[in-house]
């Protein structure tokens, strides 16, 4: 029993003492801790009586008593403390002596104006506090005095000496500074302590001492103080009143601060400016919150790294969490990652980044896309496919074009940490639909571009069945850059074509082209044909050659970087077109009639929209477009009713153009397509219009350059259409036609019925509402 009251209480504190670590504070000892629990760090300043004389003991008990009574943003906060008759433990936040500090900064270059600003004007708050508010003198203000936290603020300590103004009513007067330290004498004012004056005057003398001493280092003697040395200008007027001989002439602290804070004065600057409103931050209105956080951004980059690491980070990350700031906060947010670790990023930025991903704020998701560049990197790929990628893939969908082509962009840097599902089978079914029915020309030419960068991620079978069929799509596109997008398309993934594939799809694909009306198409057509019958030719004159050629067919998924070269013009070559065409779109989100102005028109100045409407002759209500049947539906993308009931007629494909496998093949057929679109300019014609048959002759060369090479080939149950010498009657034409409309209408009505009776179904399968569990009409 007798144990339990003679066990040592230092042993049961609940902080710990870090070896090594101390550094002399006056009559304390000052040393880094932590909390034994947590592992916070914290500071802890050790007195031992028995190396201290009375007159010690007697002020470090008084401060041990005052550390625990005065509370205030500017003064040292007391945390916790232990008194035994061997030694005194105060524990406070963790701080430097400023010192210290300022010799650390000297190293680094000096400390700015800016964060000393802002350190003087906490020094003079603290003292304002004491005076004013208190009525106490600290008696002992100077630089070994004040201390620094880990965010740069400025805290006044040491309040040995602190003592009422009109002396303390027990009687016991503390000694004064000199009398235990005898260097102490020249931070003393030249009047006598009972001389006429203020109280306060001999605080603000002091105060001035401390300004001197920041700027230009220890003092040697009273006297220096009349050199002003390296004191800013600004602040010099208000330095000299704090040291004037006449006491009465002396500034009270609080009226020294709003002198200071004056237009053109030392406190008064951006810096300043935002510490003062991120202490009021709780009580602003959310309008002013919002201009200081777009405001913040660009004064950042000449904010001390430990501010914006220590105060701004906290108060960005409340703003978010608790005070709905929304998209404002992001920029400001993503400067000041980046003077975090990496695990600190990963500890205090990434939560709040998966969290945002699932906002639906468009000015959020926007953002978050555009600034993906600077936090991929700390994603891991679990967090990426289970909370990031199936909210990013909605902007694929989205009607504001510029979330569709950030979307796009942004799978640059997604590609290479998706997960087999949401790589080869997810994004590919989305791309499949942007290409085909996107109605914004960059953004298909976007996708295409996307595609072939993020080829060496996707698996070998992926990248058979798709690559040759999407370049192939866009060199038929109506926008002169996705044509040539799927050019470079075939040249960049090049390593990845069997010579067979190259022979029997990419060369006739590509010869194709070299008839485009734009020339930059065709160029780009010549040079991809050269290259390819390059490696047909090195095959046909060295034959063992081919399984080097062939290696990377069936290759597996290469790692991050392999194909960069593309990236770059995938980026920029198309988004200020982008943009251009975002913002002339009249009127529409979507603002598909803006591709036929401004730099997008192409040379022969057909729109970039859905297919025109037939020509006299033919049945307005439909029209013939050319279809490749799938060669891999067993992907079960064309399955996807959330979209392919959509409007008929709308983008550059028709109601069963779910996804690549239903459009690109190896073979075609004819499909009829509701004609809901914008005719075509005079003289431009459409491409099923030709037959480019051996039989078919005649052609000029404009047809050449207006349309693309197609055969016409019908595998429906159409009548047999009997012809003289290999050539329709217009009559057989037109009977041919009636009949592929009408069959067209009877499978939409069959659809249309089986997807009622499936719903039917779903709602037969939920059973009767329960009582009260809506009201019913």
């Amino acid at each position: 029993m007798w144990s339990f009251f003679a066990r040592d209480p230092v042993k049961d504190f609940a902080y710990e003492i870090l070896p090594d670590t101390q550094e002399k504070s006056g009559i304390w000892t000052l040393h880094r801790g932590k909390r034994k629990t947590s592992g916070e760090p914290v500071s802890v300043f050790v007195y031992e009586v028995a190396q201290g004389t009375e007159q010690q003991t007697q002020l470090a008990k008084a401060a041990f008593k005052r550390m625990k009574t005065l509370r205030h943003p500017n003064i040292l906060a007391y945390v916790d403390g232990l008194e035994t008759e061997k030694s005194l433990y105060l524990v406070t936040e963790q701080v430097t002596p400023l010192a210290v500090h300022l010799k650390a900064q000297a190293e680094k270059g000096g400390a700015g104006e800016l964060e000393i600003s802002w350190g003087l004007h906490q020094i003079v708050k603290a003292v304002s506090f004491l005076v004013n508010d208190c009525h106490l003198l600290h008696n002992n203000l100077g630089v070994w005095a004040v201390f620094v936290d880990r965010a740069g603020e400025w805290k006044l300590g040491a309040l040995d000496h602190v003592a009422p103004e009109q002396g303390d009513p027990s009687g016991i007067a503390l000694p004064t500074p000199k009398a235990v330290y005898p260097d102490m004498e020249k931070y003393d004012p030249p009047e006598m302590s009972n001389s006429s004056g203020e109280k306060w005057a001999g605080e603000v003398w002091r105060l001035g001492c401390l300004i001197w001493e920041v700027f230009n280092g220890p003092l040697p003697r009273t006297s220096s103080l009349r050199s002003l040395g390296k004191i800013p200008k600004a602040l010099v007027p208000h330095y000299c009143e704090l040291v004037g001989a006449n006491p009465r002439a002396r500034p009270n602290p609080a009226r020294f601060l709003q002198n200071c804070r004056a237009p053109g004065g030392f406190l008064s600057n951006s810096f300043v400016e935002s510490n003062l409103f991120l202490e009021e931050i709780q009580i602003k209105e959310p309008a002013e919150k919002q201009q200081f956080f777009q405001d913040l951004s660009d004064n950042l980059d000449s904010f001390p790294e430990d501010f914006c690491k220590h105060k701004v980070l906290p108060q960005l990350l409340t703003a978010f969490e608790f005070g709905n700031a929304g998209a404002v906060v992001l920029t400001p947010l993503f400067k000041v990652g980046k003077f975090l670790s990496a695990e600190e990023y990963q500890q205090k930025i990434i939560p709040v980044i998966v969290k945002m991903f699932s906002s639906t704020d468009r000015a959020m998701r926007i953002r978050l896309l555009q600034q993906m560049e600077q936090f991929i990197q700390y994603l891991n790929e679990a967090a990426v496919n289970s909370q990031i990628f199936p909210h990013v893939v909605h902007g694929f969908t989205d009607t504001n074009p510029a979330i569709r082509e950030q979307t796009v962009k942004s799978m640059l840097l997604l590609a290479p940490k998706l997960n087999e599902t949401n790589l080869n089978q997810e994004l590919m079914r989305h791309f499949a639909r942007l290409q085909a029915r996107d109605e914004q020309g960059p953004i298909r030419c976007n996708t295409t571009v996307c595609l072939g960068k993020i080829a060496s991620y996707l698996n070998a079978g992926t990248r058979q069945r798709v690559l040759i069929s999407a370049f192939s799509r866009a060199t038929k596109d109506p926008f002169p850059a996705s044509r040539s997008a799927g050019v470079l398309g075939f040249a960049a993934t090049h390593n990845y074509y069997s010579i067979t594939e190259i022979a029997a799809r990419i060369l006739p694909t590509l010869c194709a082209i070299t008839v485009d009306p734009d020339k930059s198409v065709r160029d780009q057509a010549f040079k991809a044909i050269k290259s390819f019958l390059s490696k047909l030719e090195t095959v046909s004159e060295d034959p063992t050659k081919l399984a080097d050629i062939e290696k990377d067919v069936a290759s597996c998924a290469q790692p991050a970087g392999a194909s960069s070269g593309w990236a770059g013009w995938a980026v920029t070559g198309m988004s200020s077109l982008t943009s251009k065409l975002i913002r002339n779109a009249p009127g529409t989100e979507g603002g598909a009639a803006a591709e036929a102005s401004g730099p997008t028109t192409t040379t022969t100045g057909a729109t970039d929209a859905a297919p025109a409407p037939a020509p006299e002759g033919r049945s307005s209500s439909s029209m013939t477009v050319k279809k490749q049947s799938s060669d891999w539906s067993s992907s079960g993308w064309d399955a996807d009713d959330s979209w392919s009931n959509e409007k008929e007629g709308q983008g550059q494909s028709s109601a069963g153009e779910e996804g690549w496998g239903n459009d690109w093949g190896e073979e075609e057929t004819d499909t009829t397509l509701t004609n809901k679109t914008l005719p075509l300019p005079e003289g431009v014609r459409l491409a099923s219009e030709y037959n480019w048959d051996s039989t078919s002759k005649g052609a000029s060369q404009n047809d050449l350059f207006a349309s693309v090479s197609q055969r016409n080939t019908a595998n429906t149950a159409a009548p047999t259409v009997r012809t003289e010498g290999g050539k329709k009657t217009e009559e057989q034409e037109m009977d041919s036609l009636n009949y592929k409309a009408e069959l067209s209408k009877k499978k939409r009505e069959e659809r249309r019925k089986e997807l009622e009776a499936k719903r039917a179904e779903r709602k037969a399968a939920k059973g009767p509402l329960k009582l009260g569990a809506r009201k019913l009409d």
